[in-house]
């Protein structure tokens, strides 16, 4: 693809992720899938996309000097302003002339010659003088929000839970590629034998310390090899493997997924079962229940059964003490997977995570009276705002006193993770910087 062709595309999709709303991964691949990109383009596209996308706000405060004197910006002019600022000051490789070049020809025929003018000076600006520096803002709150591109309220919200340093760290990781893991489907290949025959082919992969299923893979793209074209592999990040490594699983168990899509814990707690034994699955949207079973199908698991329901009605369609083992992997505000969705820190305001958590102590509570006595909980969300996490866990234990968080938790952890900085009494709270992966929390309850 041309260079100038591939900015167009990032151009569409930026403006389209930030003014549209549209979610950047599923954008993302559906164009990559599209254009049939090369490795090269690929990995450019993806960069220009992801990195104009976290770096938003401090581009926007660089650049403020050199356009505010412009009444009103089109949102597509902002977004390429963005995206070629991005350009210049994150990526060695591209020249700044070659930027400037393609910004202004991709102005000229979107627009007419007053913005082209425009976006010629301001990109001249920022190769000549450079940007202001962050020094001028004094609160330090404000300048780790703008320099790290995170909403103020959140960066705020999370000094006041775990403090500055943690919160520094945390942003920053936010900004940097997440490896991507995979997990292998034990019934048809060993771990050793996947990363054996990756490693032959120009792959670096090394095992994951959070499941023996798990591999990182470090370099190459698996989307087009044939492990993961035939189910022998599946993506997932490794914080969200370690769920079905926590649900201390048997042969034959009996299991509620009560929110499964797309399905990645769902197929992996019917691999750690040997696909014996029962897994209901159910999502609020039947479109998505459909991505669980076309997912078990894939990886060939037919112990899975997936269907829709609004699982805050489940009571009404299963009787009391049903399961051996219950996931609770509740919808939450999404604020541990910044590093692969970084639009949706711009998309969510505080009220969402009270209005979310609203919906997980509903679920907490429907689903509590389906497992039987001596069975396990595991409750888990994407994300690291403790509201959501442990005091949505202590909330829930003080409503029902029939279940105690799960003594044996922590000795079933693998080795690295029960020494974490967000291990408590509650449960695990795995921040982003911490292993270089998603943030992620789980806790595992046992029915007295």
């Amino acid at each position: 693809m041309a260079k100038y062709v591939l900015r167009e595309t990032a151009l569409h999709l930026l403006t389209r992720i930030g003014e549209q709303g549209g979610f950047s991964h599923v954008l993302l691949d559906r164009e990559m899938s599209k254009q049939e990109l090369s490795r090269q383009d690929g990995a450019l596209l993806t960069e220009i996309v992801y990195g104009t996308l976290q770096r938003r706000d401090l581009i926007d405060y660089y650049i403020q000097p050199y356009t505010a004197g412009q009444k009103k910006i089109k949102p597509w002019v902002r977004w390429l302003l963005y995206m070629s600022v991005y350009q210049m000051i994150f990526l060695e490789r591209v020249p700044d002339h070659a930027v400037i070049h393609e910004a202004v020809e991709i102005s000229k025929k979107r627009g007419h010659k007053g913005i082209s003018s425009f976006m010629n000076g301001v990109l001249r600006n920022v190769q000549r003088k450079g940007v202001q520096s962050l020094d001028h803002i004094e609160n330090d709150v404000m300048r780790l929000a703008v320099e790290t591109s995170h909403p103020e309220w959140l960066v705020r919200r999370w000094v006041d839970q775990y403090g500055m340093e943690t919160t520094r760290l945390m942003c920053e990781a936010n900004n940097h590629h997440l490896p991507m893991s995979i997990r292998i489907q034990p019934l048809r290949i060993s771990r050793s034998d996947a990363a054996g025959e990756l490693r032959q082919e120009g792959f670096s992969v090394e095992e994951s310390p959070f499941s023996t299923q798990g591999l990182v893979v470090k370099e190459g793209n698996i989307i087009n090899h044939r492990l993961f074209k035939e189910g022998f592999v599946s993506v997932q990040d490794q914080s969200s493997m370690l769920v079905a490594e926590m649900m201390d699983l048997d042969e034959g168990m009996a299991v509620l997924d009560a929110c499964s899509a797309p399905g990645g814990k769902t197929t992996h707690i019917a691999e750690k079962m040997k696909d014996k034994g029962s897994v209901t699955a159910y999502d609020l949207h039947e479109k998505k229940a459909k991505l669980v079973s076309k997912k078990a199908e894939q990886l060939q698991l037919t112990s899975i059964k997936a269907g829709q329901a609004d699982s805050r009605t489940l009571t009404s369609v299963h009787a009391s003490e049903s399961f051996d083992r219950i996931l609770l992997d509740a919808p939450c505000s999404g604020l541990g997977v910044l590093r692969g969705k970084p639009d949706i820190k711009y998309h969510k305001s505080e009220e969402d995570i009270y209005k979310l958590r609203s919906i997980q102590d509903d679920l907490f509570h429907e689903v509590a009276p389906l497992l039987k006595s001596g069975g396990k909980l595991v409750y888990s969300t994407c994300t690291v705002d403790r509201h959501e996490n442990e005091e949505a866990v202590r909330h829930f234990l003080d409503q029902h006193p029939e279940y105690e968080l799960d003594p044996s938790f922590v000795n079933d952890l693998p080795d690295a993770l029960r020494q974490g900085e967000g291990l408590t009494e509650t449960g695990l709270q795995l921040f982003p910087h911490e292993w270089d992966t998603d943030g992620f929390f789980l806790t595992r309850l046992v029915k007295k």
